[in-house]
């Protein structure tokens, strides 16, 4: 790791991950830490940033930073919420807003600061928040502004604090990245001391120093994540390496045969191929609440996966995918701790039941940290550069109850849309694009007999996270040909709508 960190206190936004991203994309190495963290443990920070936050500076529960971190002398960064603390904190004043902004607002320029140095007069900002400033403290000054905020930027360059009630880590912040560029270089003085692909050779040499001989298990989903993993693995500990496959009839069409053909054709790596397809799904008959069907895939595909770990037997270490955006994933509103994302964590789960440990390696990397090792390690690119595919698997993908039909139709729908669009030249350009199944079937058919049959709603969006998607404007000429396939192909579908939802508001996935 490098010596030079900038630190983020996490105030409880969604986006402080996003935040830490935003820096190391520049080469730069970031932490998020609790927003209680002591003034001691920040006195080497190159810079500390102040995130956003759900909470108003004056409720009761309120996240309040040590206000003795503004005497470090360290340039700091509040947004958002952390900018409404540093102006409640040193003497301004903080308003309720007459209504909560939640949108895209127009910034203009108001000051000369390093912070917006070769930024045009205007751009586009994404705003989120509910109070405002309404006074500034001593030593202050506008730089930006909105039709809705005069103080939409504040600086006191004296003392390199910074506020802004806007997102810049945000996607639909269009000059977000030159912000968090200036504040790193012109403002903190930050170096390039940040390179993912220099990380494979010590990560795989505390691999091998802490399992010796022993075996490692890791559960194999064909995913950029698992497969980064299972190749780093094997790379550190050749045929000490087991690697698990399940396939739970809830995957893509031709993934089982895919996932075979490169790990163990190609990469010659231990691989088991369990075949648990009825058992998944008889367990889901019935089933229609989303929440439930994700806890009952994850219980079995728990005691799949200890079965057959207990088959192969003398396992001691389990590998898991946790990414550092997993470890960070926010503040609670209740009690402002730092929690970790539990609801698909397999390998916790196992490892308590089963008294094993966890190898962890990606813990303190990004997906797209994650996809640069990939590159590195020589992983083919449909591999690196493929689209999430959700834990639970298709199971999310239809709505309601999860039968075998509905997942062979599900399977063929998902099959035409990617071929056509990856014939069109756009996969790369999409973040995601997928079909979901509606339970209904309400769509009266007109092609000889009249007959009511299922329909899909096409799925496409583009960002560069799951964190704030559009919905893509494919050509019209490219949705009807793939309407058009799925109607003519897949018997029992007979109508294809169109999602036009961004998230915010909605969500990627229906489920």
């Amino acid at each position: 790791m490098t010596s030079e960190v900038v630190i983020i206190l996490d105030l409880g936004s969604p986006y402080t991950h996003l935040i830490a991203r935003r820096i190391r994309e520049e080469r730069v190495y970031s932490r998020i830490l609790p927003f209680n963290t002591s003034p001691d443990e920040l006195k080497e920070a190159k810079a500390i940033i102040l995130s956003g936050g759900l909470s108003s500076v004056y409720d009761q529960n309120s996240p309040q930073v040590d206000p003795k971190i503004l005497e470090l002398g360290i340039p700091i960064l509040g947004i958002c919420y952390g900018m409404q603390w540093l102006v409640h904190t040193l003497g301004g004043k903080v308003t309720k807003a007459e209504c909560y902004v939640y949108s895209r607002m127009e910034f203009e320029l108001a000051n000369f600061s390093s912070l917006f140095t070769q930024l045009p007069r205007t751009f586009q900002t994404w705003m989120g928040h509910g109070d405002e400033v309404e006074k500034l403290p001593d030593g202050f000054e506008v730089i930006g502004k909105t039709l809705k905020s005069l103080f939409a930027a504040i600086a006191d360059h004296k003392r390199k604090i910074f506020g802004l009630q806007f997102h810049p880590e945000a996607t639909w912040t269009h000059k977000g990245s030159d912000i968090i560029r200036n504040f790193l270089f012109l403002v903190s003085f930050c170096h390039y001391s940040w390179d993912v692909s220099s990380l494979i050779e010590p990560i795989t040499a505390r691999i091998k120093e802490r399992v010796g001989q022993e075996k490692i298990v890791c559960a194999l989903s064909g995913g950029v994540n698992s497969s980064t993993l299972t190749v780093l693995l094997h790379k550190a500990i050749g045929n000490n390496l087991h690697c698990i496959f399940i396939n739970n009839g809830l995957l893509k069409k031709g993934e089982p045969e895919r996932v075979i053909d490169i790990f163990r054709g190609h990469y010659q790596i231990n691989l088991s191929y369990v075949d648990a397809q009825e058992r998944f799904l008889s367990k889901l008959i019935g089933v229609e609440d989303p929440e439930e069907k994700r806890r009952i895939i994850k219980e079995e595909f728990i005691a799949v996966l200890e079965e057959e770990m207990n088959r192969i037997g003398g396992c001691r270490f389990l590998a898991q995918k946790t990414l550092y955006s997993d470890v960070t994933e926010g503040i609670t509103k209740e009690d402002h701790s730092v929690t970790r994302r539990t609801r698909w964590n397999i390998g916790r789960a196992l490892m308590e039941k089963m008294h094993l440990e966890l190898i962890e390696p990606f813990q303190e990397l990004f997906m797209e940290e994650v996809r640069l090792l990939a590159k590195e390690l020589g992983l083919p690119d449909e591999i690196i550069w493929q689209h999430p595919f959700p834990g639970p698997g298709l199971a999310i993908r239809i709505v309601g109850e999860v039968t075998r039909e509905r997942c062979d139709l599900s399977r063929d729908v998902e099959w035409i849309i990617d071929e056509e669009i990856k014939n069109a030249g756009l996969y790369h350009t999409l973040w995601q694009v997928f079909g979901i199944l509606l339970p209904i079937k309400a769509t009266i058919g007109v092609t000889g007999d009249k007959a009511y049959e299922y329909a899909i709603v096409l799925r496409a969006v583009t960002g560069v996270d799951a964190v704030m998607v559009d919905w893509a404007e494919l050509p019209y000429q490219l949705l009807s040909k793939i309407s058009g396939r799925i109607i003519r192909e897949i018997k029992g579908v007979k109508r294809v709508v169109y999602d036009l939802t961004s998230k915010p508001p909605g969500t990627i996935e229906w489920e």
